[in-house]
């Protein structure tokens, strides 16, 4: 394991980190998440987009850690919400709100809309960044790597399996009251998911980085971030 280079994952869920080792199957890189590096830092997602708040993340944790740093910022877009929660997704029915209350808020602000009308998308940005190529004046480098996955929302939650608003989220190609993701298998999802499809545009640049061992860098104060 010492001889292997380290990615940072900017994250504390090892659901996330785990499906990402999968999803990249990269043997000659070690993937940690900030609780494995010491970082209890946070950094406040103040982005409007997937794409910002990705990027202010990469750059947040790799100067801390010093270790090139993938971020995640994904989310669900809702035509009827006129493209909410987005950005909140979250976040949507509270600051500290659990899957089942972000589900019932939506399936709530969904009632009466008809099948036509509840299309919606998770889509997920990738974004890594490089701190041995940070320029003079700090400036660092970000590569974002997107996917999306279209469908729309259900009349009831169904299925046990994923995390977040799977249950509630019939991809496309099924019909209304067709199977949701939470009825999928992990590798059926993991097949066309919207962060399977960023991994697999973000997964080259990984494979042919030259990260090098950097697993002896201790973080950065948080006060140099």
């Amino acid at each position: 394991m010492a001889s292997r280079s380290r990615l940072l994952v900017a994250t504390r869920s090892r659901h996330k980190l785990a499906e990402l080792r999968d999803l990249l199957a990269l043997p000659d890189v070690e993937l940690v998440d900030l609780d494995d590096v010491g970082i209890a830092d946070e950094v406040e997602e103040t982005g409007g987009t997937f794409a910002v708040n990705a990027a202010l993340k990469a750059r947040f944790y790799a100067r801390l850690s010093g270790l090139p740093t993938l971020a995640d910022d994904s989310g669900l877009e809702v035509d009827a919400l006129g493209g909410g929660p987005g950005v909140r997704t979250r976040r949507y029915a509270g600051e500290r709100a659990t899957d089942a209350q972000n589900n019932a808020k939506m399936l709530t602000a969904l009632e009466g809309v008809p099948p036509a009308a509840r299309g919606a998308r998770y889509r997920c940005v990738l974004a890594l960044a490089l701190p041995e190529r940070a320029g003079p004046r700090g400036g660092m480098p970000v590569r974002l790597a997107r996917g999306t996955l279209s469908g729309r929302i259900a009349t009831a939650p169904r299925g046990a399996n994923g995390f977040g608003y799977d249950p509630i989220f019939e991809p496309q190609g099924e019909p209304p009251g067709g199977a949701t993701v939470g009825e999928w298998s992990p590798e059926r999802k993991q097949a066309v998911s919207h962060r399977a499809r960023a991994a697999r545009r973000i997964r080259p640049a990984l494979a042919q980085l030259a990260i090098g061992d950097v697993s002896a860098r201790r973080p950065a104060p948080a006060g140099r971030a």
